[in-house]
């Protein structure tokens, strides 16, 4: 997301960069620098040298998921020690992981170009530099690997942006698959946490719980990304006593296993609609283009105005990178949380709000989207969640409560 106040930047000349790989400069903290010809290497023995590569808050670069398919999302992550994290360095400028590049996406040399994990292709998007002040630059953008915002919450997706000298573009590699510092000890919570009761995380569903509410979902919806995406909303299933936190979470997966036919679908299925969801009279416009703010995630996110908003209170730019809520699953779970705990759609309060204050199922139904289904306009659309949400609540072991319909 862009900053509404100017950055200061100091930016590292092409030059500057020439100069360093000339003289070969030795780096304490990483060992040596990656150029983009003929490079010193990263460590004294064999050809190649390997880790984790920490920066903001200690935390790791990380391959989200652990995904290595190509074009998938390069974040920022608690240091766990995973394949995700351990990058090489092969001596030809490039930074890998599970044997693919570090890339800036389709090339771009554009402030806040988004980088993933490519094919590796011999392309100058695919060249970096590590430089003495611990900056990791990609020469042909002339800028400087960077943390989107500032922002060091897990998933927080890395992009190039001016070199500027500020602690989201300083980075320390660790050679020789040596794990972060013990102040990043890897998460509790394996997320296999049995049948029954809280998960360690603290979620009241556990992942069996979860892949048994939704066996078919999309890899996109995945337990984890949930679990990442919780700290957004602290007071989602956490307030009340043990039925209403229950009862919360059976209402909100309910409701969006609706929109996404059982968390099946990452994205609006009609396309002829695409083009529909921009609306032209805002002032910002729409940047990422006509057809880009169709449905997508758990809460089916439509609008331009609704991507922003999302954005802002999440600290993402997604007026301008619309595509992360259907590509990085943590993203993609808070829009669902950002609309459920903050927004009344039709409704008369948020679905946090019915669930928390005993106004029943069938309110939540109403903000979701009370204007097409409620009174008595579809009632079988209404059942369908109803029937949804009874059966979850059985997962959980909770009564469903009562006003169940809209």
């Amino acid at each position: 997301m862009k900053l509404t106040t100017p950055r200061l930047r100091k930016r590292i000349s092409k030059r500057d960069i020439r100069a360093a790989v000339a003289l070969g400069v030795a780096l304490g903290a990483v060992g040596a620098a990656f150029v983009v010809a003929e490079p010193p290497r990263m460590s004294l023995a064999g050809d190649t040298a390997s880790g984790s590569i920490t920066g903001l808050a200690g935390k790791c670069i990380d391959v989200a998921d652990g995904n290595s398919a190509s074009g998938t999302t390069v974040q920022l992550y608690d240091c766990n020690g995973t394949q995700a994290q351990q990058w090489t360095n092969p001596g030809d400028g490039t930074l890998r992981a599970f044997g693919k590049c570090l890339d800036v996406r389709g090339g771009s040399t554009a402030d806040a170009a988004d980088v993933q994990l490519w094919d590796c292709n011999g392309g100058t998007a695919q060249q970096w530099v590590i430089t003495e002040a611990k900056d990791i630059v990609n020469p042909a953008a002339d800028k400087c690997l960077d943390v989107r915002a500032f922002n060091s919450a897990n998933r927080t997706p890395l992009q190039i942006w001016p070199c500027q000298g500020a602690a989201n573009e300083k980075w320390n590699v660790f050679e020789g698959g040596s794990e972060a510092p013990a102040t990043n000890p890897p998460p509790a919570d394996n997320g296999n946490d049995g049948d029954q009761g809280e998960s360690p995380s603290g979620f009241v569903v556990s992942e069996a719980q979860f892949n048994e509410m939704f066996p078919n979902r999309n890899p996109l919806y995945n337990y984890d990304g949930l679990k990442a995406a919780l700290n957004a909303y602290p007071g989602f299933a956490t307030s009340g006593d043990d039925t209403v936190k229950k009862q919360e979470a059976a209402a909100f997966l309910a409701n969006i296993g609706h929109e996404t036919s059982g968390l099946m679908y990452a994205v609006e299925q009609n396309t002829a609609n695409y083009s529909a969801y921009c609306d032209a009279s805002q002032a910002y416009g729409c940047p990422a283009g006509q057809d880009a703010y169709h449905g997508r995630g758990p809460i089916q996110l439509s609008w331009n105005y609704n991507y922003k908003a999302a954005g802002d209170a999440l600290g993402l730019d997604l007026l301008n990178n619309p595509g992360l809520v259907e590509t990085d699953a943590a993203v993609a779970w808070k829009t669902g949380l950002w609309y459920w705990n903050t927004q009344t759609g039709p409704g008369t309060m948020t679905g946090h709000d019915a669930m928390v204050n005993s106004a029943g199922f069938g309110q939540t139904i109403r903000t979701m989207n009370g204007a097409l289904e409620c009174d008595g306009k579809n009632p079988a659309q209404v059942q369908s969640r109803i029937d949804s949400y009874q059966r979850f609540t059985q997962i959980l072991g909770v009564a469903p409560g009562e006003s169940l319909s809209c």
